[in-house]
Protein backbone atom coordinates (compact mmCIF):
# COMPACT_ATOMS: atom_id res chain seq x y z
CA UNK A 1 0.00 0.00 0.00
CA UNK A 2 1.17 3.31 -0.77
CA UNK A 3 2.47 5.61 1.67
CA UNK A 4 -0.28 9.08 2.79
CA UNK A 5 0.70 12.02 3.16
CA UNK A 6 -2.00 12.87 5.93
CA UNK A 7 -4.38 16.12 5.79
CA UNK A 8 -7.14 17.82 7.04
CA UNK A 9 -8.84 16.86 3.52
CA UNK A 10 -7.95 12.81 3.48
CA UNK A 11 -8.10 12.51 7.42
CA UNK A 12 -11.52 10.85 7.68
CA UNK A 13 -11.53 9.25 4.30
CA UNK A 14 -8.06 7.78 5.46
CA UNK A 15 -9.31 6.80 8.88
CA UNK A 16 -12.54 5.20 7.01
CA UNK A 17 -10.90 3.19 4.34
CA UNK A 18 -8.36 0.74 5.90
CA UNK A 19 -9.01 -1.73 8.36
CA UNK A 20 -5.40 -0.60 10.08
CA UNK A 21 -3.75 2.75 10.23
CA UNK A 22 -0.42 4.07 11.36
CA UNK A 23 0.45 7.25 11.37
CA UNK A 24 3.08 8.90 12.42
CA UNK A 25 3.22 12.43 13.56
CA UNK A 26 6.49 14.44 12.41
CA UNK A 27 7.72 17.75 11.48
CA UNK A 28 11.15 18.54 9.64
CA UNK A 29 13.32 20.17 12.71
CA UNK A 30 12.95 17.07 15.09
CA UNK A 31 16.17 15.29 15.65
CA UNK A 32 13.61 11.30 16.75
CA UNK A 33 11.51 12.42 13.76
CA UNK A 34 14.39 11.55 11.59
CA UNK A 35 15.62 8.72 13.68
CA UNK A 36 12.34 7.32 13.78
CA UNK A 37 11.13 8.22 10.02
CA UNK A 38 13.28 5.35 8.20
CA UNK A 39 11.96 2.72 10.26
CA UNK A 40 8.55 3.59 9.69
CA UNK A 41 9.39 3.62 6.00
CA UNK A 42 11.35 -0.23 6.49
CA UNK A 43 8.34 -1.36 8.70
CA UNK A 44 6.00 0.37 6.00
CA UNK A 45 7.26 -2.10 3.16
CA UNK A 46 6.98 -4.95 5.01
CA UNK A 47 3.44 -4.84 5.81
CA UNK A 48 1.77 -4.02 2.69
CA UNK A 49 -1.90 -4.33 3.76
CA UNK A 50 -1.49 -1.89 6.40
CA UNK A 51 -1.86 1.68 5.70
CA UNK A 52 0.49 4.17 6.91
CA UNK A 53 0.41 8.00 7.09
CA UNK A 54 2.60 10.92 8.14
CA UNK A 55 1.00 13.98 9.24
CA UNK A 56 3.37 16.84 9.51
CA UNK A 57 3.00 18.70 12.68
CA UNK A 58 4.44 21.82 11.14
CA UNK A 59 2.42 21.47 8.19
CA UNK A 60 -0.90 19.89 9.47
CA UNK A 61 -1.40 22.11 12.73
CA UNK A 62 -5.11 21.62 12.60
CA UNK A 63 -4.83 17.55 12.76
CA UNK A 64 -2.27 17.63 15.30
CA UNK A 65 -4.58 19.62 17.26
CA UNK A 66 -7.69 17.06 16.78
CA UNK A 67 -5.00 14.22 17.82
CA UNK A 68 -3.62 16.47 21.09
CA UNK A 69 0.09 15.84 19.85
CA UNK A 70 2.25 17.42 22.42
CA UNK A 71 5.52 15.85 21.52
CA UNK A 72 6.77 14.30 18.06
CA UNK A 73 7.11 11.90 16.94
CA UNK A 74 3.71 10.03 18.11
CA UNK A 75 2.95 7.11 16.82
CA UNK A 76 -1.12 6.72 16.59
CA UNK A 77 -2.54 3.48 15.26
CA UNK A 78 -6.22 2.74 14.36
CA UNK A 79 -7.76 -0.58 13.62
CA UNK A 80 -11.59 -0.81 12.37
CA UNK A 81 -11.60 2.76 12.50
CA UNK A 82 -10.97 3.09 16.10
CA UNK A 83 -7.44 4.48 17.49
CA UNK A 84 -6.08 1.53 19.62
CA UNK A 85 -3.16 3.45 20.92
CA UNK A 86 -1.29 6.48 20.59
CA UNK A 87 2.54 6.88 21.64
CA UNK A 88 5.02 9.23 21.66
CA UNK A 89 8.81 8.75 20.85
CA UNK A 90 11.10 7.10 18.06
CA UNK A 91 10.63 3.61 18.32
CA UNK A 92 12.79 0.92 17.38
CA UNK A 93 11.84 -1.34 14.05
CA UNK A 94 11.41 -4.50 16.74
CA UNK A 95 9.00 -2.34 18.83
CA UNK A 96 7.16 -1.00 15.91
CA UNK A 97 6.81 -4.27 14.34
CA UNK A 98 5.48 -5.61 18.53
CA UNK A 99 2.38 -2.88 17.80
CA UNK A 100 1.52 -3.95 14.54
CA UNK A 101 1.24 -7.99 15.85
CA UNK A 102 -0.88 -6.97 18.53
CA UNK A 103 -3.03 -4.80 16.70
CA UNK A 104 -3.57 -7.34 14.25
CA UNK A 105 -4.71 -9.88 17.35
CA UNK A 106 -6.88 -7.55 18.49
CA UNK A 107 -10.60 -8.67 19.88
CA UNK A 108 -12.71 -5.78 18.03
CA UNK A 109 -15.97 -6.64 19.39
CA UNK A 110 -14.09 -6.03 22.86
CA UNK A 111 -12.91 -3.19 21.95
CA UNK A 112 -16.08 -1.67 20.46
CA UNK A 113 -17.38 -2.80 23.63
CA UNK A 114 -15.03 -0.73 25.52
CA UNK A 115 -15.41 2.53 23.57
CA UNK A 116 -19.30 1.89 24.02
CA UNK A 117 -18.97 2.37 27.50
CA UNK A 118 -16.63 5.02 27.85
CA UNK A 119 -18.99 6.95 25.99
CA UNK A 120 -21.44 5.86 28.16
CA UNK A 121 -19.82 7.15 31.10
CA UNK A 122 -18.79 10.17 29.62
CA UNK A 123 -22.50 10.85 28.66
CA UNK A 124 -23.64 10.43 32.58
CA UNK A 125 -21.12 12.70 33.71
CA UNK A 126 -22.41 15.33 31.58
Amino acid sequence: MAHIDLSKENLDETIKNNSILLIDFWAEWCGPCKMFGPVFEKVSEKHTDIAFASCDTEAQQEVAAMFGIRSIPTLAVFRDQIMVLQQAGALPEAALEEIIQKTRELDMDEARKKVAEEESEKATKN
